[in-house]
């Protein structure tokens, strides 16, 4: 059984997730925070990996069997991934000149292949994401050569088209060797900068690979993983995850401000593979984050902005989304309720063409001190991540795929975009959904059955019915309606 039928809030969140994948190349409406170039966390990079995630989390854990309704947002959602717009700034972080890096960028070239060498905080994203989609799916999309494609050409400048040709086996491939010769340490982000939150997503891509091809390449990194991490310890000394490594001289950086969205990100996609480790600790760290509120609410206060080389940092660090994400992973429902009750009253919670979202706002606290500030990750992404997925959602992902026959059982193969789709399984053989029509949206108003053994009789709200053809069902006008298709 799935986890009850969707609320309206789950299911604006589902809509807006797919209002954003249809917006036009290079409309980046609505998810354009305070950093610049892309190159801080509120990047279009994870606000659309995300996305692919907290579906690829309702699909697997709510909607078993409406494969219809997730696979095209979870392709589109992919195929702005592979935009110029959301990897170019890794022709100018590349180079180095960071604190981290400046020492040694005399060594560094500019490098437009965004996956060729570091860069693991997009490279594992795409990796996971084409992955991800290929699992849940049973398909071999982004297996196709070139399905992974990075080009970018201006008439303006740069000369000829760069043009960099993978697809999902050729990318884990890489992605794996790289981790290899890092000695399983990890691959950095930035040059010489190994952050442990962005190798968690390579990790369960090459766990999603495994499912497709039946290795075992994920626990051989694993091993490896902890085996390299050993020496240095995952906590710092306050007992919050340590952020980084540096290559070059192996100097872990610590959390110490402490920084909510580091031990909450981190602690969210490790508990796919090192449950037992996170739990032990997320009690003690999550307290040292969480501001109460009125009437069982809680905040997130974020760390003071670093200043570095005198600038302060203008950077989207999502604190108070993570916070929900990690929660929502740990199953913790009086911190996730306490949070959405926070963000519901504080955070203006916004309806834009039947999708809920909460628009950005700069403004730290209103007049009552109660926090404000949310940025387009947290109001567009995580808030709905943290509502849809269950706990150890992510988990689930990475221990094992669908049951076997799982793609042949009764689902709604296609669904329109004018249908909402609220709940969608499969009880003792019988396909269960329920559906309603929302005129306000585009579409034809029909789902396709598949799946369906000869005979099978369908019923809505107990009333039988005849499709237009024998997969084509129009859903009718009004209040949602029940489906029951049964042998």
């Amino acid at each position: 059984m799935s986890h009850g039928i969707l609320t309206r809030e789950q299911l604006g969140h589902l809509r807006h997730w797919d209002n954003l994948s249809r917006q036009l190349p290079n409309d980046w409406s609505l998810m354009h925070g305070k950093g610049v170039s892309q190159d801080d966390f509120g990047g279009y990079r994870f606000q659309l990996a995300y996305m692919v995630y907290g579906l690829a989390l309702t699909h697997r854990h709510r909607l078993p069997a409406a494969p219809g309704l997730f696979a095209p947002t979870i392709r589109r959602l992919v195929e702005k991934l592979l935009q110029p717009e959301v990897w170019l700034y890794w022709r100018d972080v590349s180079r180095g000149g960071s604190v981290f890096n400046a020492h040694l960028s005399d060594g560094y070239t500019e490098q437009w292949d965004p996956v060729v060498r570091d860069n693991i905080m997009y490279s594992a994203y795409v990796q996971s994401c084409a992955t991800l989609h290929d699992q849940l799916f049973g398909s071999d999309h982004f297996a196709a050569p070139g399905a992974l494609t990075f080009r970018h050409w201006s008439f303006f400048w740069g000369g000829e088209e760069k043009r960099f040709a993978y697809d999902r086996d050729s990318l884990t491939e890489h992605l794996y060797w790289l981790m290899v010769e890092s000695g399983y340490l990890g691959v950095a982000c930035e040059p010489n900068c190994v952050f442990q939150i962005c190798n968690q997503p390579a990790i369960l891509g090459f766990r999603l690979h495994d499912q497709i091809t039946g290795g075992s390449r994920a626990d051989e990194v694993v091993a490896g993983y902890e085996r390299a991490w050993a020496d240095f310890g995952r906590l710092d000394e306050g007992g919050h995850y340590a952020m980084m490594i540096s290559e070059d001289t192996r100097e872990v950086r610590p959390n110490d401000l402490p920084s909510p969205w580091a031990d909450a990100w981190c602690g969210a996609l490790m508990n796919t593979w090192n449950g037992d480790f996170v739990r032990r600790h997320y009690r003690r760290q999550v307290a040292d984050f969480l501001e109460p509120g009125p009437d069982g609410t809680f905040s997130v206060p974020s760390a003071p902005a670093r200043r570095v080389m005198g600038h302060p940092i203008v950077s989207d660090t999502c604190d108070f989304g993570w916070v929900a994400a990690w929660a929502s992973e740990m199953g913790d429902r009086e911190i996730l309720d306490g949070l959405l009750a926070h963000a519901d009253r504080f955070m203006a919670p916004t309806e834009r063409d039947g999708g809920l979202y909460y628009p950005r706002n700069d403004t730290p606290r209103d007049a009552d001190g109660r926090r404000t500030e949310i940025e387009p990750m947290t109001g567009n992404v995580l808030l709905g991540y943290a509502r849809l997925n269950v706990e150890d959602g992510l988990r689930g992902l990475y221990r094992g795929p669908w049951p076997a026959g799982h793609h042949d059982a009764p689902r709604l193969a296609e669904v329109d975009r004018d249908v909402e789709v609220s709940r969608a399984e499969v009880v003792d053989g019988v396909l269960h959904a329920r559906l309603r029509r929302d005129r306000s949206v585009p579409g034809g108003g029909t789902v396709t059955l598949a799946g369906l053994a000869p005979g099978t009789r369908l019923r809505l709200d107990g009333a039988e019915v005849t499709p237009r053809t024998p997969a084509v069902l129009a859903v009718p006008d009004g209040a949602a309606v029940d489906l029951v298709a049964a042998p």
